[in-house]
This record gives C-alpha cells, structure tokens and sequence, in this order.
C-alpha cells in the first residue's frame, strides 16, 4: 500500500523537472552565447525564444530579441515563468513542502543555490561574466542531482523524481534538436565547412553530448549524426531513446513494487515511444520529416505527462486531443 501523499509525489516530480530545466538552460545560453558572434547572431538568440515557445511573452516585453534583452529575460526576469530564477525559486518552494522526505543537505544546498541567484543583479551578467554564472547555475544543478543520489530515501518519492527528471530531459533534447536542426541546416556549399561543424559542436555541448559524441564518431561531424545521436543512442543519457527507456523501467517498478494501479495509459504511451525509437534510423526519420518526428515524440510525452498526473498528482483526466495540444 502506498503511503506517499499525491501531493509529495507532484512536489517531487516538479522538482525534478525544475533542476533539470534550469540545468539545460544554463547550458543553452552559455553555448548559444559563444556561438553568435557570427552573422547569424540575432537568428540564435531568436531561436531560443522558439525552443520554449516564448516569442509571444517576450514580444510583450521587448522590442528586439539582442543579447542582452533574451539573456535578462531568461535569467533573472521574475515575470518570466521559464527563466533560470523561476525554475529554481519553484524548486525551492517544491522543495519547501517536501521536508518533511528530503534530506537536510538536499534542502540546505537548494536554498543557497535560490538565494545566490536573487541577489544577483542585471550588470553582473555582462559578457565577460555569462559564462560564469551559467557554470555556477550548472555546477548547482550538478551537486543538487549528486546529494540527491546520496542520500534521498529510496521509496515511492525516489521513483517520481527519476521519471520527472527524464521527461524533462528528454523533453528538452526533442526541442533543442528540433529548433537548432532547421535553423543549422546549411546552404551546399558550406557542408562540412568549419562554420558548419562548429555549429554542430555548439548543439552537442549545449545537450552535454560533445565528448560522449566523440567516442561513438572519433571523426567526422554532420547534422544525421549528430541528430542520431541524440535522438536514439541508448548509452548516451540525454538521449530521447534512453530518457525515454528510463521513465518506461522506472515507472514499471514503482507500478510493481508499490502495488499502484495508476499509470497504465501513461505505460501505453511509453511503450509506444520506446517501440518507435528502437525501430527507427535517423535515414528514415529525415526522409519522412523530422520535425513531423519530433512532434510526434513530444506529443506522447505530454500525454504521458498527463495521465502521470491523472493517476497519482489528482490532476482531471485530459482527453488526448487537449493533450496533443
């Protein structure tokens, strides 16, 4: 019999997910930062604002999408839910109602990281310091998943905090590729040019992949690799497939091993994902669209997403229409 509350369980989840986002954030702007020096400087900065579908909310806000307006808006801009002092301050506060269950180092080290981060000012993230403080936001996230694995009670709690963690991770892998492919994708002439390969190693570091990249492709560099990397390679962490695997294995142990009846149709849709990742190349999925792909990818996420919190956070049913959506 379960003895988690479904609000413990939401708290996890989300805090999770919050870690996870700032993390991939952080390394977001810190690559995106090196890499738009170039001539197409305003469409990186741009693309940011399309990978979280934020050019609406930011357009509000600002005139123009430079440097300095999508960097304080993805940092430190309160009013701005996905921004890198959002997330952490909504960790925190998920963290707040779960003290009674973490750790007093998890919560101890979660505080200072959100309360650093709001004493932080504007100026203090010029260019010269961006990378800086993306480090410190990285290293953070970093030493929250570290003292988490050390010490966070291995019960229902634990489970939920893996599979939020990989939804948010592969989530963000599927955008990332997404956004960044398209806008990469380069002109004939400049295949394999040093532009082109840098701009390909900027995706693999901004996803954490470069070196674990090397190992798989000693040489060579080009958007179908990099895109199956990413994408299907199981040994690699931050894969779709291997995020994806993980949320199927530990929802199918804290299903057994709790004795839950919930989670079926989120199952279903895993199952789905995991057949479709296993039987598929990178050939087939550029011939028949990626981001047609990618959609479909993230859609079942949301679903999955979705019935998880119809069946153990007491969220309403959604029907799958809304959940596509």
């Amino acid at each position: 019999m379960s003895r988690l509350l479904s609000r413990y369980a939401e708290a996890i989840y989300w805090m999770a997910r919050y870690i996870e986002r700032a993390e991939n954030l952080a390394r977001i702007l810190d690559v995106n930062e090196t890499f738009s020096r170039d001539s197409r400087g305003w469409q990186n900065w741009q693309s940011i604002l399309q990978l979280y579908r934020d050019e609406e909310r930011f357009s509000e806000l600002h005139e123009e999408a430079d440097a300095d307006r999508v960097l304080y808006f993805y940092t430190l801009d309160q009013s701005n839910p996905t921004s890198i002092i959002s997330v952490v301050n909504a960790a925190r506060a998920n963290a707040r109602t779960l003290r009674p269950l973490i750790s007093t180092e998890m919560w101890i080290q979660l505080n200072i990281f959100s309360n650093t981060i709001r004493r932080l000012k504007r100026e203090e993230l010029t260019e010269p310091r961006l990378a800086r403080f993306c480090n410190s936001v990285k290293e953070a996230c970093q030493t929250h998943t570290g003292i988490t694995e050390g010490t966070f009670y291995r019960d229902e709690g634990w489970f939920f905090y893996q599979i939020g963690r990989c939804i948010e991770r592969a989530d963000q892998t599927t955008r990332l590729l997404d956004v960044k492919y398209h806008l990469l994708l380069p002109k004939e002439e400049s295949v394999g040019s040093p532009f082109d390969v840098s701009q390909w190693n900027a995706v693999l570091r901004s996803a954490a992949g470069y070196h674990a990249f090397r190992r798989v492709y000693p040489s060579g560099l080009n958007q179908n690799a990099v895109g199956s990397f990413l994408l299907f390679h199981s040994q690699f962490p931050r894969s779709v497939r291997a995020c994806v695997r993980e949320i199927d294995t530990r929802l199918t142990e804290l299903r057994s091993r709790y004795r839950l009846k919930g989670g079926s149709k989120a199952l279903e849709e895993l199952d789905e994902l995991c057949a479709a990742l296993d039987e598929t190349n990178m050939d087939e999925v550029v011939s028949r669209g990626l981001h047609e792909f990618i959609d479909w990818i993230q859609v079942r996420l949301i679903r999955a997403h979705a019935e998880l919190g119809t069946a153990f956070f007491g969220y309403p049913s959604m029907p799958a229409s809304d959940a596509a959506d």
